[in-house]
């Protein structure tokens, strides 16, 4: 399992590989999604500041293990990668590439509290 830190503080936790990490945590849509989400009142990422990606302590890995096993009955879907990240040059998904298979495999838990109306546009 992997982090995300910004700023000296963690964020995110993502159970893939480093490269599915990596994809996910600096894919467009992931990116604008924690600038416009907020954690007591401030965004999580400000557009300029390091995505750091480092391998999670056993701390992050057991709240993302207990965070999972409380969301069980919900069936929360796992972040999405934007669609210009997700799809191939020529506008279709490629079935062919077994990284991409990996990206839907992997969930994403927030290590911060998300405040309820940040990034929620319609």
């Amino acid at each position: 399992m992997f982090t995300l830190e910004i700023d000296g503080v963690a964020i995110a936790v993502i159970n893939g590989s480093e490269e599915v990490a990596r994809d996910l945590f600096t894919c467009d849509g992931f990116k604008d999604d924690i600038q416009t989400m907020k954690s007591d009142g401030r965004v999580l990422w400000n557009g300029k500041s390091e995505l750091k990606i480092r391998a999670a302590s056993e701390e992050e890995v057991e709240i993302f293990e207990d965070a999972l096993a409380e969301d069980d009955s919900e069936e929360d879907e796992p972040f999405e990668p934007d669609a210009k990240h997700a799809q191939s040059p020529h506008g279709q998904a490629s079935n062919d590439d077994e990284e991409e298979d990996d990206e839907d495999d992997a969930d994403i838990v927030f290590l911060v509290d998300i405040d309820e109306d940040a990034g929620l546009d319609s």
